[in-house]
């Protein structure tokens, strides 16, 4: 069966109430099944990850919008994670038997449902992108929503969907097609996160093409040191452990240690089996050695 997932995010991270609710209204789609929520309540910000085909996940993205719609005020989130919107991305990744014209056709599709249902401005971003300057999340998020009032009345800031004004509570939507990334937090010891430049940079740099591994530099919860948020583009030429290693050592050059490495949602085990491989010093390892990857496992959406 060809699937799909969807990864949005939600701009609050700390009402467990109201995240159960959209978790509920995401799983309840017949033909979606919810796998992983990841909350940040100093970041103030939810990843919700689900799977499912092109008809329910556009009933699942509809559900979790009307919710977050009906209770959340974007004006009013105080949170450290740089957001446009109450739903600030929704992402469609290809799975199995999926092709990413198919995903970029659901985010099109998608996207002109929310701004009709909802009033809201939809950008188009990544393989849906309908211009360069909207293919990166962060060039649309530059500036984040203050500045928006102002950048969505220039003609090349007009929304691909919608109307050409940020919605009073609901901001801004960016909806998209991407391969899989991977996401994680590493957390930095003995540096401000204004000195922590040095780290960000080294991350950077390890990419294989341009803009292949983005960083930025986030206050820690602990009020002490920082923490890294890292996306990772392609892991297959840039392994996950080449990045963690050009962090460690970026870190002791700043006399900082690294203290830990959060995952955000879930990664594909190809990518663990990678590093686990590179650790271990595993002479010619391939992941088709795990055993539980032969055994049969079929599990209906």
């Amino acid at each position: 069966m060809p699937l799909i997932a969807c990864v949005p995010n939600v701009s609050e991270g700390r009402d467990e109430e109201l995240l159960e609710q959209i978790s509920h209204e995401v799983d309840s789609v017949r033909g979606v099944r919810l796998l992983d929520v990841t909350s940040d309540p100093v970041q103030n910000r939810s990843v919700f990850t689900f799977v499912g085909t092109q008809t329910p996940l556009r009933k699942a993205v509809y559900n979790l919008m009307r919710v977050a719609f009906d209770r959340l005020d974007i004006t009013k989130h105080r949170g450290r994670h740089p957001r446009i919107g109450i739903v600030d991305v929704i992402p469609f990744i290809p799975l199995r038997q999926t092709t990413m014209e198919r995903c970029v056709e659901l985010s099109r599709s998608v996207g002109s449902m929310l701004a009709e249902a909802f009033g809201v401005p939809v950008y188009l971003y990544e393989q849906s992108a309908t211009s360069p300057n909207r293919v990166s999340i962060n060039d649309i998020r530059a500036g984040e929503l203050k500045n928006f009032p102002d950048k969505i009345t220039k003609p090349e800031w007009q929304p691909d969907f919608g109307p050409a004004r940020v919605h009073p509570t609901a901001g801004v939507v960016t909806v998209g097609a991407r391969p899989p990334i991977i996401t994680f937090v590493i957390s930095v010891d003995g540096l401000t996160c204004d000195a922590a430049g040095g780290i960000v940079a080294a991350i950077r740099k390890v990419g294989a093409r341009p803009r292949q591994v983005k960083a930025m530099a986030l206050e820690s919860d602990e009020g002490k040191g920082c923490k890294i948020a890292v996306n990772l583009f392609d892991y297959k030429e840039t392994p996950l452990h080449v990045v963690i290693e050009a962090a460690r050592k970026a870190a002791r050059k700043n006399k900082a240690s690294i203290t830990g490495i959060r995952l955000i949602g879930l990664v594909t085990a190809d990518v663990l089996m990678r590093s686990l491989g590179h650790y271990m010093q595993i002479e010619g390892f391939d992941p088709s050695q795990v055993l539980e990857f032969h055994l049969p496992f079929r599990r209906q959406v």
